[in-house]
């Protein structure tokens, strides 16, 4: 009787949509990307490598929504005392501005071409504990969003290609 009870209860829950199917969050968007740009669209059009020449990142993509995304410069410069704790200003702030990092859940839209990131953890710490709805498009193993526009109007795009 309670193996009834509780198989019946979990086919209601996933009726109701307590429990999702595997993979209802992420769709086709599963799996592991690598980086093949991350760019800045100006606002007069230009595009530029906005993590240098060959960034280099990671997307990785869960069936249960969970994420973890890094993007940095393939040209990182290396601290002069070769210890984190003892940069110069000037390094701290080259070596913010060299990466992206951030870490949570997110979901998919298909139908209105939505991907949102729930963000739990950021490198840069003002994206902790925020979602950010990006506009993407999907094109075989081809991945690409865009981030909203920044103060000045330039807008952050990723491109990403799944590992196979």
């Amino acid at each position: 009787m309670k193996t009834t009870f509780l198989a019946l209860a979990i086919l209601l829950a996933s009726r109701l949509g307590a429990a999702p199917e595997p993979d209802a969050a992420t769709g086709s968007l599963t799996g592991t990307w690598t980086l093949v740009a991350a760019d800045d669209l100006k606002p007069d059009g230009t595009r530029v490598p906005a993590y240098g020449p060959n960034p280099q990142g990671l997307l990785i993509i869960e069936k249960d929504g969970r994420y973890a995304l890094q993007i940095y410069r393939s040209d990182r410069a290396k601290f002069t005392s070769g210890n984190k704790r003892q940069g110069t200003p000037e390094e701290y702030q080259a070596a913010t501005l060299a990466m992206s990092t951030h870490y949570g859940t997110c979901a998919v839209d298909f139908k209105t071409g939505t991907l949102t990131f729930h963000i739990e953890r950021a490198g840069f710490a003002n994206w902790d504990g925020t979602d950010q709805k990006r506009p993407f498009e999907l094109k075989g193993d081809e991945l690409s969003y865009r981030v909203p526009a920044t103060p000045d109007g330039t807008v952050p795009i990723s491109v990403w290609r799944r590992v196979r």
